[in-house]
């Protein structure tokens, strides 16, 4: 059974940051993922550097047929509660996840496939896990897991959410009402 990482935030250590209050989904157990595309930039050496911005890509959920994946979606990169405990636990623990038969990790924000990649280069994400931008949360709208943070200035975002999916599949879904 693949356990996900327990981010350790609670409400209380988010003070002064906006809070999501409670949380629901319309994506259940057992629902096929719809269709879509995601725009990133696959990690190379020369990423290292800084100053290389990477070419972009596209990955379709169609890549995910046949395979078990781990999609942890957050509010945005470099947010407090998503920054420190959220991407971590997934980055410490990868080769656990993929010993339990994982095949993907990916993690999902509204922003830009730049600031994705540069979240993950930041917390040393490398080639493991998959950061994948969708864009205005139109993917996360299909599944019912969309935000409107545009009356705090950031737009439409992806709620906080986690997703195991096995073959298109959702097997396991949760939804965090944590603070950003």
């Amino acid at each position: 059974m693949v356990r996900l990482p327990q981010a350790i935030s609670t409400p209380a250590q988010c003070a002064n940051v906006v809070c999501l209050g409670h949380i629901q989904a319309s994506a259940k157990v057992g629902d096929t993922v719809p269709e879509g595309t995601f725009n990133y930039i696959p990690w190379t050496p020369e990423l290292e550097d800084g100053r290389a911005c990477g070419v972009p890509n596209k990955l379709s959920t169609e890549a995910w047929k046949g395979k078990k994946v781990v999609l942890v979606s957050v509010p945005g990169a470099f947010t407090p509660t998503c920054h420190a405990n959220h991407l971590p636990p997934f980055v410490s623990r990868y080769a656990e996840l993929k010993a339990k038969g994982v095949d993907v990790v990916a993690f999902l924000a509204a922003n830009d496939q730049f600031v994705m990649s540069g979240w993950g280069r930041f917390s040393g994400v490398k080639d493991e896990i998959l950061m994948l931008s969708d864009t205005n949360a139109e993917w996360s709208a299909k599944l019912g897991l969309e935000l409107d943070l545009t009356s705090r200035g950031m737009g439409m975002r992806t709620k906080r959410y986690a997703l195991i999916l096995d073959d298109l599949k959702i097997t396991y879904v949760g939804v965090s009402d944590l603070c950003l």
